[in-house]
């Protein structure tokens, strides 16, 4: 009998488990490495954002593990809204509801991880707790086969140089805050004055000048189903100072209120009903994220080949839910590429191996972030796209499409280019299609509102 390839996994959360739970059903032999044991992971620390897996990544990840949330909330489409100004100057710009063409789900990445972990336990996998520095990381790619990290953007990242070819900002392009909240349902019913898939449409409002407030179905670890709130304020907006003076999840969620209530008043009642998961200390974040792409395979110091996944290979801005996503689809494909190769894993062979994956998704998924931040490069996008699927429907489905398939927007380029695809979606001509737009004459709104 033949002894098993080994293979270490240094970080425990989403792309450490899902690694490790692949290659131990590729048949090797691994070791998982992680600072907290497995209660720690599950219930002492944050989720570090809602793992929205939108279409085709829920197909990569199911190449790794089965769907264990099927009876959890999905979303299927996006009520979105566009609003400028503040106060007496507020005013609704313009709005569209398409379906998605897709099944998406939020799930706590905790709850996600954690089951990766029991059944990467349960199939004879090592899990070692222990915290892992640049020398213990030597010491460990030169007893293993193959040795991927995956400690997120901090952790070890620094042995992986940062890409300057191909990160494009020095800083962050938004300041978040997360938080989890229950007490409304997931009926039609819920926000049914915005959609009339009620609450299987996450709710997207958009402001012209100070960021973007999402919130969407989402299963908790601990609650089940529930609603999870992601604000991202510009920086230098009022919304900006108004998440970073949160401290607890009680000042999360009354944040989260009296937000809604400045800028989106159609859905304050509705917001008002949210209510903490107490059981959970942890279901609030803040903080920031410069999108950062680094070379993906380094070696330590005694010159062992060391390669990175998750977001300590590509960190992205959370706005177009593209950071589990990517992971999810590039674990799915190293897994499948180490199980198929029997020669050693060199540093060509696991840079060809991340070149592929940014070829094919990596740089796709960077770019579509650039398109929902506003970015310069895509200003025609946004200016003939936007009142496109205001009027059109497939249109606005294909705005959204870019959320599950990524490489669909490169080569839209030019303004002819996203004129012919506002075209190809909406079967008519662009032109017929931009002179049907009207800005809104006022959004409809909670019955219980007060405008």
């Amino acid at each position: 009998m033949s002894t098993p390839r080994t293979a270490a996994v240094v970080g425990a959360g989403l792309a450490g488990t899902t690694a490790a739970l692949g290659l131990v059903d590729a048949g090797f032999a691994v070791t998982l490495y992680s600072d907290r044991d497995r209660d720690a992971l599950r219930n002492d620390v944050p989720a570090t954002g809602t793992a929205v897996y939108f279409g085709k990544s829920r197909e990569a990840d199911a190449r790794i593990i089965e769907d264990l949330y099927a009876d959890g909330p999905h979303s299927t489409g996006m009520s979105t809204r566009l609003h400028t100004g503040e106060g007496d100057t507020r005013a609704d710009v313009l709005e569209f509801d398409p379906d998605f063409r897709y099944v998406a789900q939020g799930v706590d990445v905790r709850l996600r991880a954690d089951d990766r972990l029991g059944r990467f336990l349960d199939r004879g996998g090592r899990f070692e707790v222990r915290a892992v520095n640049l020398d213990d990381l030597d010491a460990i790619a030169g007893d293993h086969d193959l040795t991927l990290v995956a400690t997120g953007k901090g952790g070890l990242s620094t042995l992986f140089p940062v890409d300057t070819e191909r990160t494009v900002y020095s800083e962050p392009q938004r300041r978040l805050l997360l938080v989890t909240l229950q007490g409304l349902g997931h009926g039609p019913d819920t926000f049914g004055y915005r959609s009339d898939a009620g609450g299987a449409h996450n709710l997207f409002n958009l402001h012209t000048d100070f960021g973007e407030a999402w919130l969407g179905p989402y299963l908790h670890k601990d609650a089940g189903a529930t609603w999870s709130f992601l604000g991202f304020a510009k920086p230098g907006s009022p919304w900006e100072e108004r998440f970073a003076a949160v401290t607890d999840v009680h000042s999360a969620r009354q944040t989260v209120v009296d937000f809604y209530r400045d800028y989106f008043p159609h859905d304050a009642p509705e917001i008002e009903r949210l209510q903490v998961v107490e059981s959970d200390p942890h279901s609030w974040l803040t903080g920031a994220v410069t999108p950062t792409v680094r070379r993906a395979v380094g070696t330590t110091t005694s010159g062992h080949v060391v390669a990175a996944i998750g977001d300590t290979a590509i960190a992205f801005d959370p706005l177009a839910g593209q950071g589990a996503q990517n992971t999810a689809v590039q674990v799915a494909a190293l897994v499948e590429a180490v199980r198929g190769h029997d020669g050693e894993f060199t540093a060509d062979w696991l840079s060809e191996q991340f070149e592929k994956h940014w070829n094919t998704r990596g740089h796709a998924a960077a770019e579509v972030t650039r398109l929902f931040l506003g970015d310069p490069k895509y200003a025609v996008h946004a200016e003939l796209l936007f009142p496109a699927a205001t009027v059109s429907e497939p249109v606005a489905a294909a705005l959204f499409g870019f959320l599950s398939e990524p490489d669909t927007l490169i080569g839209i380029d030019t303004r002819e280019e996203v004129l012919a695809f506002i075209a190809a979606a909406a079967g008519e001509p662009a032109e017929d299609v931009l002179a049907r737009f009207a800005p809104s004459a006022g959004f409809a709104a909670s019955p219980a509102a007060r405008v």
